[in-house]
């Protein structure tokens, strides 16, 4: 089974009501009162998702090179719950709440002032809602590029706290999505998109990913190519408490690349784009959240 499918076949965990419920007292009774909530969340999880406690299992091996013990599992489910939980605040706009440390912000605020739009890469590495709160918080046109029919449910109930992120979401699969891109890039506005899973049926670019082969899609690359846009890495990592450090790191410059030249291109952007994430995952190991069996060989 190709990666691409694992993750789209994989069922989403978790009820409407059970989310309802922990947004309902994150909200009306305050973030350390939801946090303590939080371990007996991973906890549950720990017993009751077989198939993403493995993937933690055999991803956390891969990174310490041993079997990890069970307390590490539980540890990043954990780390995945509490950003979760703070996408709850993030869509309210508190940012006032968290301890945001912003690394080479010049890398995209440059192109930001000189109204040239941006392809912003990221990953399933943790909170990809901390670019948004950034983009408001500064007044930076943003749109996320992303497959809003995966994980429907969670993304339905927290995409109710704010409904008009709705407008900022441009849903791939849909046959104008790439002329919209291409139309918001070339009036200066940046494009968000996750580039760690392949659509059903993509093409894959295998790449050296912590020590073995794995596929990541070549897309955001091809969608560089063809546009001419800039490609700035970004992660924004939970360090625990209320701190996040957001990187910022630019992978490609933005250049018209001719027709016949943009496959080797993509290939070279696209391994580019996998080594600095595995950089970045293994500052903050329990921010990876690919919970499905993730590499090739698997």
């Amino acid at each position: 089974m190709t990666m691409a499918r694992r993750w789209y076949e994989q069922t989403e965990r978790g009820t409407p009501f059970a989310l309802r419920l922990i947004r309902a007292i994150a909200l009306h009774v305050g973030r350390p009162a939801a946090r303590t909530l939080l371990w007996p969340i991973a906890c549950y999880f720990f017993v009751r998702a077989g198939e993403q406690r493995r993937a933690s299992r055999n991803y956390l091996a891969r990174l310490r090179g041993k079997r990890p013990a069970w307390s590490e599992v539980i540890r990043h489910i954990h780390c995945f719950a509490a950003t979760i939980l703070d996408r709850v605040f993030f869509l309210t706009d508190r940012f006032t709440l968290f301890d945001l440390r912003i690394h080479n912000a010049e890398a995209l605020l440059n192109h930001a002032a000189a109204g040239r739009g941006c392809i912003l890469l990221g990953g399933h590495a943790g909170s990809f809602e901390v670019l948004r709160a950034l983009a408001a918080e500064r007044s930076i046109p943003l749109k996320i590029l992303m497959y809003p029919e995966h994980n429907r449910t969670l993304t339905g109930v927290l995409l109710e706290l704010n409904p008009a992120v709705r407008d900022s979401i441009i849903p791939l699969g849909d046959p104008y999505a790439l002329i919209e891109v291409k139309e918001y890039l070339s009036k200066g506005g940046m494009i968000g998109m996750l580039g760690d899973r392949a659509g059903r049926g993509d093409k894959a670019v295998r790449c050296r990913f912590f020590g073995a082969p794995a596929s990541f899609p070549p897309g955001p690359a091809l969608l560089a190519a063809a546009t001419g846009a800039p490609v700035i890495f970004f992660a924004g990592l939970y360090r625990g408490g209320k701190r996040y450090d957001v990187y910022f790191e630019e992978l490609n410059p933005g250049v018209t690349v001719a027709r016949g030249e943009r496959e080797a291109v993509t290939e070279r952007l696209t391994r580019r784009f996998s080594e600095r994430l595995e950089h970045h995952v293994r500052l903050a190991p329990y921010n990876w959240f690919n919970f499905y069996e993730f590499w090739d060989e698997m």
